[in-house]
């Protein structure tokens, strides 16, 4: 029994063969368009969040990579990949957490007397700004990218679709429903917003594109057997 499902996200290689060993079609595409914008980053902080790859790849282009060889940032941030960029690019990671909310907390329990810069997107979600402003954590917010939907028709039906972020519902929906399609969610925040088109939702075990494949993998075993 084939199965074919639609990322909403474009995927590598990598991440599409553990799709097809498994004999599932994929089809992918990007659901959000990201442009990182041209700003200037404060160079009075030390200390930086960021929450996405997209946070950090806006911060690279800005700063330059040259600029980071005698770097003295601190990087703070959530989720695994982001971590991975950041420490190819020799930026000291000194906490990482697979969700925002996570690391508000250990910010305000370890590191209440330091400043922070808060590298973000337009579309950010609040944990993390309000737990700081709550617990009178000094930080300064500065928006290096944005991302904004990339609405497309499809007219086939799919087994599954995966999403990777409430923006990339919002995204999806603009243009199509998900009928009979299970929608496979990187966490429970993504989850949440797929609640209000479908019942039938899978989230993923960690919050990596690698753990909503596992997901998909193990979803078409259950309904071999």
């Amino acid at each position: 029994m084939s199965m074919t499902i639609l990322s909403t996200k474009i995927l590598t290689s990598s991440q599409k063969s553990i799709l097809t060993k498994a004999n599932i079609k994929v089809e992918d595409y990007d659901a959000i368009k990201i442009d990182y914008l041209t700003t200037q980053i404060d160079q009075n902080f030390q200390n930086i969040i960021f929450t996405s790859q997209n946070a950090v790849k806006a911060f690279l282009q800005t700063v330059g990579t040259q600029n980071l060889a005698n770097n003295k940032y601190t990087a703070f941030c959530v989720g695994e990949k982001t971590k991975s960029l950041l420490e190819e690019n020799a930026i000291n990671v000194m906490e990482m957490t697979h969700y925002g909310a996570e690391l508000a907390k250990i910010l305000v329990n370890k590191y209440l007397t330091e400043s922070f810069l808060f590298l973000c997107g337009d579309k950010r979600r609040n944990e993390i700004p309000s737990f700081l402003t709550k617990n009178k954590v000094t930080f300064k917010e500065q928006i290096v990218y944005q991302n904004s939907p990339n609405p497309i028709t499809f007219t086939s039906d799919f087994d599954g679709v995966l999403f990777f972020s409430p923006s990339g519902i919002a995204s999806f929906t603009a243009r199509n429903t998900l009928r009979n399609s299970v929608a496979f969610c990187i966490g429970t925040t993504t989850a949440s917003e797929a609640q209000k088109h479908t019942k039938r939702i899978i989230i993923a075990e960690k919050p990596t594109v690698e753990s909503v494949l596992e997901k998909v993998v193990e979803y078409r075993n259950t309904l071999m057997n």
